[in-house]
Order: C-alpha cells, then structure tokens, then sequence
C-alpha cells in the first residue's frame, strides 16, 4: 500500500521510499539522473518520456524539501554498491578475456 504525501505525483511506498506516481522510479533515480547527466526537467522528459514533466518538477520539488534525508540515502546506495564490487568475484567470462590479453 502508497502513502500518500504533499506532493501530488510523490508516493512512499511500504517501505517508504518515494516514488513517481505510476511509475516504478525512485525519486533517488531521477535525481541522480539531473545530476550526474547534468539534465532539466526538459531532458529528463526527453529520456524518460513516459515521465510528465509535471511528475519531474514534483519528484525535483520533494528533493529539494527532503535533501538531506534523500542525500543520505543516496550515499548509502553508492557505498553499497562500492561493497558490492569489492566482495564480488571476477564473472568467468572477463576473467578469460584478461587472460586472452582483451582486457587489462
């Protein structure tokens, strides 16, 4: 079950994480999109057309009002994926490919 919030286009979902009304995009993603790519709303529209330009300023708005809470989560998801390479073992098929000389 959503929860609801202030912001039209913004749910929590069961574990409180929001998202795009009827989407499945964390606001995280889309934020880490404007900036990593650099890109607008008007952009983000472009590469995510299924996304209404609407639902991109209210997810851009319900950042802005919840940054820090946002920003640490964000930096948790980014430390764990860092753990996540570190502890995961080299995929058979690029451990061939070093050894072939493909890949260094």
């Amino acid at each position: 079950m959503a929860t609801l919030t202030d912001y039209k286009h913004i749910q929590l979902d069961q574990r409180g994480i929001p998202k795009i009304a009827g989407s499945t995009m964390k606001v995280i993603e889309l934020v880490m999109a404007h900036f990593s790519h650099g890109w607008t709303a008007e952009e983000i529209h472009v590469n995510h057309p299924d996304l209404s330009l609407s639902q991109i300023y209210s997810a851009l708005a319900y950042y802005w009002e919840n940054k820090q809470e946002l920003d640490r989560a964000i930096q948790e998801d980014l430390e764990s994926a860092q753990a996540l390479r570190r502890n995961s073992s080299q995929s058979p098929f690029v451990s061939r490919l070093r050894r072939e000389g493909i890949l260094k």
